[in-house]
């Protein structure tokens, strides 16, 4: 595998790659703050147990994407990477730990939503957020992808395969909310619920793995650029 000077070397200065990051990571940390909010307000709006359930993992993303884009900037600036490692260890904590608390959120309330039958409400504000994220979420990780193999960096590896994630759990959105929308399934907001749980499982065990290891989400190399 060649080194992260090789790799960059072929395609412009380190500088320019890092700052490429930076830009990147700023769109993602604005995107998911943005869909945090909406997702949670909606879903509590509508009662939707799977619409809050994905703006709390947005949450979790944001505190991820935003030690990511810290620790890109204090590169750009030229600064000392080891108090913006430490910090970036901590929210990598802070994320499998959160993950593992939403997985049990999404269980306990899909369960007793699914045994009271509860309906929760159509959610157009919901449906719309799924709509672009499918189709977004992809194109940002595929521009992150990019930017990691002329880096050589394993945490923008991560972070690209966090955001294929969240790409599938907003298609999973979609579908739930669709279903009770249009046929008027009510159990299928629950169900899609629990359905995240096939994403949000192993990326609890992969986040807290990373977070004794030291390394990134989706990834099980450590970033020592």
């Amino acid at each position: 595998m060649a080194s992260s000077t090789e790799v960059v070397g072929a395609a412009g200065g380190r500088g320019e790659q890092v700052r490429a990051g930076v830009r990147v990571e700023a769109v993602t940390v604005a995107w998911m703050a943005a869909e945090a909010a909406i997702a949670i307000g909606a879903g509590i709006a509508a009662q939707s147990v799977l619409l809050t359930a994905f703006g709390l993992d947005s949450v979790i993303e944001l505190v991820t994407g935003g030690a990511l884009l810290w620790r890109l900037a204090t590169e750009v600036r030229g600064g000392s990477l080891a108090r913006v490692e430490h910090a970036e260890h901590r929210a990598a904590w802070v994320a499998g730990v959160g993950l593992v608390l939403l997985c049990v959120y999404v269980v306990a309330t899909s369960a007793v939503s699914l045994l009271a039958g509860h309906h929760a409400e159509d959610s157009p504000v919901g449906l719309a957020l799924a709509l672009v994220a499918v189709v977004g979420m992809p194109l940002l990780a595929a521009r992150k992808r990019a930017i990691a193999a002329r880096l050589g960096s394993a945490a923008l590896r991560g972070d690209a395969a966090c955001s294929i994630t969240c790409a599938y759990m907003a298609g999973t959105l979609l579908v739930g909310l669709a279903l009770n929308a249009l046929l008027g399934w009510w159990w299928a907001d629950a169900v899609a619920a629990l359905a995240l749980l096939y994403w949000l499982v192993p990326e609890a065990r992969e986040a807290l793995e990373g977070a004794r290891a030291g390394c990134a989400c989706g990834d099980d190399e450590c970033d020592d650029d």
